[in-house]
């Protein structure tokens, strides 16, 4: 059960640790670190979760798009039009929370690459728009939420080291 436990703390890690940075500069420059990490995860958020209002508004659509346009590896095409627009309405609202901050922002960086992967022909503004979606998600995921987060509060990100 330990590894539960230290699974659970890692993917709840807020990335808000200890650090070997002067003291004075120490608060100022982690808190634009947390403010700079909630917009990423709002800004990301809120293009996955309106992706995914998208594809529910007309689910004949979706279907068609998944059956005829999106080359989507190893699954049927209903399956991947559940799954993905599942994920673009659950991961973006965990992130918005910052609550298993590094799972959600992981699962969104492997559906926007998904998306980009399964499209036989994709604009270049579109590509430059997944890229830097890619990157901001890239950042929560390596770096955790933040501070202004569910992650930070929660106290299984504080006893995993120990």
């Amino acid at each position: 059960m330990r590894w539960i436990q230290v699974l659970l703390a890692a993917a709840c890690d807020p990335g808000w640790g200890d650090s070997r940075m002067p003291p004075l500069l120490r608060a100022p420059l982690l808190l634009s670190q947390s403010l700079l990490l909630l917009a990423a995860r709002l800004y990301v958020a809120k293009v996955f979760f309106w992706s995914g209002l998208t594809k529910l508004r007309d689910w004949d659509i979706t279907l068609a798009l998944f059956e005829d346009e999106y080359a989507v590896p190893l699954l049927p095409p209903a399956a991947a039009a559940w799954l993905g627009t599942a994920g673009e309405l659950l991961l973006p609202a965990l992130l918005v929370l910052g609550l298993g901050g590094r799972f959600a922002a992981a699962g969104l960086f492997v559906l926007n690459a998904v998306a980009v992967l399964s499209l036989a022909e994709i604009a270049p503004a579109a590509l430059v728009l997944h890229q830097l979606w890619g990157a901001l998600l890239l950042l929560v995921w390596l770096w955790g939420p933040g501070a202004i987060s569910v992650d930070r509060l929660l106290p299984l990100s504080r006893s995993a080291g120990s």
